[in-house]
């Protein structure tokens, strides 16, 4: 059994969703489980929706319900032309927005968008979605049932971005999963969209699809996971910035999560943990370009020492809290993430001294609540505008010289932070925000275009 998840990009419109159907014709030996996400920019869309009835615009609302009807329509018709089934398609996608915009009609009467009302509008995406290619998977014949994934992914009440329950997901996937097989060839269920035990809507927050995908793997203990998206693998830095970016064969899954987290837009940053669970190998393909090796995924001894990628974090907070009563003081360091924790504000790294502390932490988070607790008992002094760059590779405390050259590839710009992982897995650089793409630029042509470096006894892989 395999899980096989399929991004915005793979299941754009008619020509995509066919190519994505003849993918998952090609593996029906292996029982494919069919994770989708929302089409191309409609969780956009919904997002548009909800912001619109939450300021009471009805006409607004039912205008972009309109739009979103008339795409799936137009979606069904294209992939089942001819075929019985279309009339069917059509009204289940009619019915779904109607559903959506009587619920949104009542929002805008109450005049109150509630998270657990936002859940439930943006959710309708990946609903459709699913039921479309359901219909189309089934007209080219491939015997398909459809599962609700709120009945399988049971989250948190964080209506936005539900924390799964593992134990429960443990327990109801591989049943849910088991009756929809029975006579099938394949599976579909939606990315993304989960719920409480009580049958509330939540959702596992943006990009989340990919979440979904490698909690349903370990749930069934999957063969493998495969990531479907419009890039050939993981690459050696974002193609968007650096142009002579390279294709990774093979990652860890300590590497993969570390890259995840520190900026990397292919995977969801919590995709990997599920896998590592089960040591189940995650594949990262292109849709596009289906013959492609793509990137493997997979436990570390399988994987060479080295360098893999430059990944970065475009808009960070750098915090620094000084106070020499943090000296030789236990306790410090727990009343310092206390407030953290109290206020819901990650830290992504840290490097401490004698009497000061230095954190850093995404942009968009809220730190007014955190600051204010911290001036209590110390001085806290907060940079903003700055961006963090990671260099994500094996055993990279190894390589002779890295630490050395990488800092000579940023003497243009300055320097806040340096920050090794005790894992050994990245050493990450706080730099200002207009250096960023200039930075990660020389970087990469260091580590990844110059023929003269040697790291140890092999050259970065």
């Amino acid at each position: 059994m395999i899980v096989m998840k399929f991004g915005g990009t793979s299941v754009a419109d008619s020509e995509a969703i066919a190519r994505t159907i003849s993918i998952i014709g090609g593996r029906l030996d292996r029982k494919p489980i069919v994770v989708v996400s929302a089409l191309s920019k409609v969780t956009d869309l919904l997002y548009k929706i909800a912001d619109s009835a939450s300021e009471g615009d009805r006409k607004a609302a039912d205008e972009y319900i309109e739009t979103l009807q008339s795409r799936h329509i137009t979606l069904a018709e294209e992939l089942l032309e001819g075929n019985p089934m279309l009339e069917e398609a059509r009204t289940k996608v009619a019915d779904i927005c109607s559903e959506l915009k009587n619920f949104v009609g009542a929002v805008c009467a109450l005049g109150e968008l509630t998270d657990r009302s936002k859940a439930r509008i943006i959710s309708r995406g990946e609903w459709l979605s699913s039921t479309v290619i359901c219909y189309a998977m089934n007209s080219r014949g491939i015997i398909t049932n459809f599962i609700d994934a709120r009945k399988m992914i049971i989250t948190s009440d964080n209506h936005m971005k539900g924390e799964p329950d593992k134990a429960e997901i443990m327990k109801r996937v591989p049943e849910a999963v088991s009756a929809a097989f029975s006579g099938a060839d394949a599976v579909i269920t939606q990315g993304f969209i989960s719920s409480t035990v009580k049958g509330e809507p939540t959702v596992l927050g943006r990009g989340g699809s990919d979440y979904s995908a490698s909690l349903i793997g370990m749930a069934v203990d999957a063969e493998s996971i495969e990531i479907w998206t419009d890039v050939d693998g993981v690459r050696t830095a974002d193609p968007r910035i650096v142009p002579c970016t390279k294709n990774i064969s093979r990652i860890s899954f300590e590497e993969a999560a570390e890259m995840a987290h520190f900026g990397a837009k292919v995977l969801h940053p919590m995709t990997i943990e599920p896998a590592v669970m089960k040591n189940i190998p995650v594949y990262v393909l292109n849709s596009m370009n289906p013959g492609g090796e793509g990137t493997a995924i997979l436990h570390s001894d399988k994987i060479e020492d080295g360098v893999k990628s430059v990944s970065y974090k475009e808009n960070i907070l750098l915090m620094n809290i000084f106070s020499t009563r943090m000296i030789n003081v236990s306790g410090f360091l727990q009343r310092v993430f206390a407030a953290f924790s109290e206020h819901k504000v990650s830290v992504d790294l840290i490097s401490t001294s004698e009497a000061n502390i230095s954190l850093t932490m995404d942009g968009n988070q809220d730190i007014d609540a955190v600051v204010g607790e911290l001036s209590k008992f110390a001085d806290v002094d907060v940079d903003r505008d700055k961006a963090q760059i990671s260099v994500i590779g094996k055993n990279i405390v190894n390589l002779r010289g890295l630490l050395k050259q990488t800092m000579s590839s940023l003497k243009d710009c300055n320097v806040y932070m340096i920050s090794q992982g005790a894992s050994f897995v990245n050493i990450s650089f706080v730099v200002d925000r207009s250096s960023m793409k200039d930075a990660v630029r020389e970087v990469h042509r260091y580590l990844f275009e110059n023929k003269d470096y040697e790291s140890g006894d092999q050259r970065i892989r």
